[in-house]
């Protein structure tokens, strides 16, 4: 029987993968990093070739220490750590200081499940060196970047702050949001209302008055200056048109049909759990990552820190087969859907975020997992069945109706209004993302059968005042995505930087928004005068 020592990165992975491997293998934790630069010194010989000074940590000697004991037993290693950068980095510095004579595997998996440990056992490889420096280069541009400029923020601007490679844009992200908030100039306009008297009631919006469209909040900019071609109208206008239409009927003038057809997005990769389960569940970003760390260490999910969103052929027939029996055949998509990352420079080492193989509905492991685990697992579920679910289809009916409102000169008035009827719900059976307001006009609404030349009567006309807004401020979610879309950072950073520059007061929150204080906007003001570069 062998005698084998495994090495994974947290005790609760240890005792998972500890049931799955059985007698003769003694599976230990090295709970995180071991070693890293000394908190003291810029640790970097930039005279070297940037050569990195590593020394254990106090926790890491506390290990090596007991893992060598462990070691003069076993007659194999296995190191197994998680497959990216992190992990990599971690193997290197365990065989570093461990200094094994006994023969050493590198053994990677991308789920918790006995099928997925015992392939990894058969398939193990060597230590990626090529990523342990891609690591390392991580690690040393942060030290660079933070021991270099964090000084100069504690002497002119305040002591205990720092500076960081993603911390630093993502700071002057926020800051720019305000900013722009603080120089935007408020433009009112008003809009007119119909509501009708039919069954069912519907509503239809003022569109044209005499052939010219009138304003809405879009066609303002910051300034509060309207775009040329479009007509504001004021309160004594909407009041006078109000007038002039009372208890006149709207003509149909067009009724245009086309089809619905919307396609389910891709499963989750870190960037969009966080950001779905921000809108979904209103949680932050890093209790997203925390519930996801507890549902992947107990073996319910994939890894969790992934910029791919591909499934692996096996989890495709295994999902396919799940919508086929859970919804029926006409539900599944016609072809395999196969979706690609838009992340720049996506490393995409492993699959998309998952519920294990094999497939447990969120019913099956509700006993295993707390209430706030199980509410993030049903998200994932839905969404990777979703997403080889079949097209949702529908016809968006668009209707224009128009009276001449009796007013000084009379005025031509036009109302539109629109309705989706979902036919087919397809994947939205299974799971509705949280929608974007400038995804999609598309709204579920009943209208009654109309056509062209139509008298349509009027419950009543309404006239209702507004003030242009602002730019929304970033919540953790937005932040994420538009982090996500500069390409700065890295799935898995983006929930500890977001705990940074809450935690050093950089920002606070308003509810879900996020506020800059005024540290952050001096700091972001020195870095932009005089490191330019380094918040790009």
């Amino acid at each position: 029987m062998p005698n084998a020592l495994v090495i994974v990165e947290s005790p609760a992975k240890a005792k998972t993968i500890s049931k799955f491997l059985g007698d003769g293998f003694d599976v230990r934790a090295s709970v995180g990093h071991i070693a890293d630069l000394p908190s003291k010194g810029l640790s970097v010989d930039v005279e070297n070739s940037f050569k990195p000074n590593y020394e254990l940590t106090e926790r890491g000697e506390k290990i090596i220490k007991e893992l060598k004991a462990l070691l003069k037993s076993a007659d194999e290693l296995y190191l197994a750590t998680d497959e990216d950068r992190e992990g990599e980095a971690i193997a290197a510095h365990l065989m570093e200081y461990l200094k094994p004579k006994v023969p050493v595997k590198r053994m990677v998996f991308h789920e918790i499940t006995k099928t997925a440990i015992s392939e990894a056992l058969e398939h193990t490889r060597d230590i990626d060196y090529k990523l342990v420096d891609a690591a390392e280069a991580r690690r040393i541009l942060d030290r660079l970047y933070g021991y270099e400029v964090s000084p100069i923020l504690w002497r002119k601007v305040n002591r205990g702050l720092s500076a960081g490679r993603v911390q630093s844009p993502s700071i002057r992200l926020v800051v720019e949001r305000e900013e722009e908030r603080m120089a935007h100039v408020a433009a009112g306009y008003w809009d007119l209302e119909a509501t009708s008297a039919t069954t069912p009631i519907f509503t239809a919006s003022l569109q044209s008055v005499d052939g010219s469209r009138i304003a809405m909040g879009k066609d303002f900019d910051s300034l509060g200056i309207v775009k040329e071609g479009v007509v504001v109208v004021t309160e004594s206008r909407a009041t006078d048109l109000v007038s002039g239409l009372a208890a006149k009927d709207l003509t149909v003038r067009s009724v245009e049909d086309r089809p619905y057809r919307k396609s389910p997005r891709a499963p989750f990769m870190t960037s969009t759990l966080q950001q779905e389960g921000g809108n979904k569940l209103r949680i932050t970003a890093s209790e997203v990552m925390r519930l996801a760390q507890g549902l992947y260490e107990g073996g319910f999910i994939t890894y969790m820190r992934t910029d791919n969103v591909i499934l692996a052929d096996d989890a495709l027939t295994a999902v396919r087969s799940e919508i086929t029996g859970a919804f029926g055949q006409e539900f599944l998509s016609s072809e395999p859907r196969i979706y690609k990352s838009k992340v720049k420079n996506a490393q995409e080492a492993h699959e998309a975020i998952r519920p294990t193989l094999p497939l447990r509905s969120p019913e099956v492991i509700a006993s295993d997992v707390n209430a706030r685990e199980l509410s993030l697992y049903k998200i994932i579920w839905q969404r990777t069945l979703a997403s080889q679910m079949a097209d949702a289809t529908g016809v968006t009916v668009t209707i224009k109706l128009g009276a001449t409102a009796s007013c000084e000169p009379p005025a031509d008035c036009e109302f539109s209004t629109s309705g989706t009827t979902i036919n087919f719900a397809g994947y939205r059976q299974a799971y509705q993302e949280v929608e974007d307001e400038s995804e999609s006009d598309e709204k579920e609404a009943l209208l009654p059968a109309m056509k062209v030349g139509d008298n349509i009567q009027v419950d009543k006309y309404s006239a209702d005042g507004h003030m242009t807004s602002p730019p929304a401020r970033y919540t953790e979610p937005t932040l994420v995505k538009k982090l996500e879309e500069l390409g700065i950072g890295r799935p898995s950073t983006y929930a500890a930087i977001l705990g940074t520059i809450l935690n050093r007061g950089y920002v606070w929150k308003k509810g879900q928004a996020i506020v800059p204080s005024w540290t952050a906007f001096a700091v972001v003001r020195l870095m932009k005068n005089h490191f330019t570069e380094l918040v790009d």
